[in-house]
């Protein structure tokens, strides 16, 4: 005799699962699974590269009282800033092999506890010398977390989704300039400047306790030879020939330069020649950086509409844009603050509205050796982003002319080459290398 089979539930659906709520949609249950996975993997990539933004724009308020506690110039201070990113730039190069090797993993967690113990030494730093020394632990740590986060993007996604996911990430990441300045200036000015080293050490620790939880390995193929000399080499060679990764990179390098040029010579120009408080640039410098939340937001919406290449070629005509008009507005003799603010908020909103993009295009041919190819990025834009720290520096005058001159060639920049290289060699979606 056959047996019947049991009786479905009132309400349930044909083909559920048994046990389940009446009503329930099959799938249904897995799609929720799959959709909060999802929004887990931003959350961990957003931490990942939290820790960029969060090292600059937190102690920035701090940069004239560093220099009047240390008895140093307002160059030597800023050298700080310098000599992280150009320590952020050099590790890369080996980081990305490691997690090549290793797996992204065991390399993020590495770079969480440098960070933490760079943070604790510079927030006792009795000296310049040992202020950069922090510095540098911080640099290295910050490259190791930011260099895994673009890998397991790559080792993730297509170049397409890729891009989304760093711009949903990124969409997070921007609240940390928007709300670190204020923050920053409110702890220098009630704590002293060794507080907001000692805020990054927290936070530090607490992106390790998420990561030892939450973080999963996405490298399922390492290449054992990824850390030898002659296979590193030429995995940075095959990096170094392809137009695509050039194109997008030099978009990323010049946005850079603007950008940090602005870090270095903020506090002093909006901060110190127009007499704010710490606490009132901090205001005024998360005013700027909120155009760079927006440009997140927004390209969420523009890059499903316009593709990679149509969404870079507008974020760097308006970067251009804004560059130029600061640069009028100073040589004009304009002096008042919002004659730097209003155009950097500009210049940032397109920096937004562009990373997600260049980000994924720069590592898009090379799914095998993606930490490598991010590796390559970062070294590229960081070290001309240490070049222009040091240079804005130099030409310090007391003036805006040069802040506003380093903001328009970075933006002119930018748009000249997403309209040539990135162009005729910008498709994503060629046969992957590497």
């Amino acid at each position: 005799m056959t047996a019947l089979p049991p009786r479905a539930a009132p309400g349930a659906v044909p083909g559920a699962a048994p046990g389940a709520a009446p009503g329930a949609v099959p799938g249904a249950t897995h799609g929720a699974r799959r959709r909060g996975a999802e929004r887990g993997v931003v959350m961990l990539l957003a931490t990942l590269i939290a820790f960029q933004p969060l090292s600059t724009d937190l102690y920035l308020p701090s940069l004239p009282s560093i220099a009047a506690e240390l008895g140093v110039d307002a160059g030597a201070v800023q050298s700080t800033l310098s000599a992280y990113i150009l320590a952020f730039a050099l590790t890369q190069l080996l980081a990305g092999p490691l997690s090549d090797r290793f797996g992204r993993r065991p390399v993020a967690l590495g770079g969480i506890a440098s960070y933490v113990a760079g943070s604790l030494l510079a927030a006792s730093a009795g000296s310049l010398a040992l202020l950069i020394a922090g510095r540098l632990l911080q640099a290295v740590g910050t490259c190791c977390t930011v260099v895994c986060a673009r890998a397991i993007v790559r080792d993730r996604c297509d170049p397409a989704t890729g891009a989304r996911r760093l711009s949903q990430a990124m969409s997070w990441v921007a609240l940390v300039p928007l709300v670190a300045p204020v923050a920053g200036g409110l702890v220098a000015g009630h704590l002293g400047w060794r507080a907001t080293f000692a805020t990054m050490a927290a936070f530090g620790l607490a992106a390790a306790f998420v990561c030892t939880r939450g973080l999963r390995e996405s490298n399922r193929s390492p290449d054992p030879l990824a850390i030898r000399p002659g296979p590193m080499l030429a995995n940075y060679a095959a990096v170094l020939r392809s137009r695509t990764w050039l194109g997008f990179t030099l978009v990323g390098t010049a946005m850079y330069w603007g950008l940090f040029a602005f870090l270095a010579e903020s506090a002093f120009v909006i901060g110190a020649v127009h007499g704010l408080s710490p606490a009132a640039f901090g205001l005024a410098l998360s005013a700027v950086t909120g155009g760079f939340l927006l440009g997140t937001l927004s390209v969420r919406r523009v890059l499903p509409r316009l593709g990679v290449q149509r969404t870079l070629s507008l974020a760097t005509g308006l970067a251009a844009a804004s560059g130029c008009a600061m640069l009028a507005l100073a040589l004009a003799g304009v002096e008042h603050v919002a004659a730097i603010l209003v155009p950097q908020c500009a210049f940032v909103f397109a920096h937004g509205l562009s990373q997600a993009a260049w980000q994924a295009g720069s590592i898009a041919p090379f799914p095998r050796t993606a930490g490598a190819a991010a590796a390559m990025t970062g070294f590229v834009q960081n070290a001309t982003a240490a070049c222009a720290g040091a240079l804005i520096g130099w030409l310090h005058d007391g003036s805006a002319t040069p802040l506003a001159a380093m903001v328009c060639s970075a933006g002119l920049a930018a748009a000249l080459v997403a309209r040539t290289l990135v162009r005729r060699h910008g498709g994503v979606d060629a046969p992957a290398r590497g």
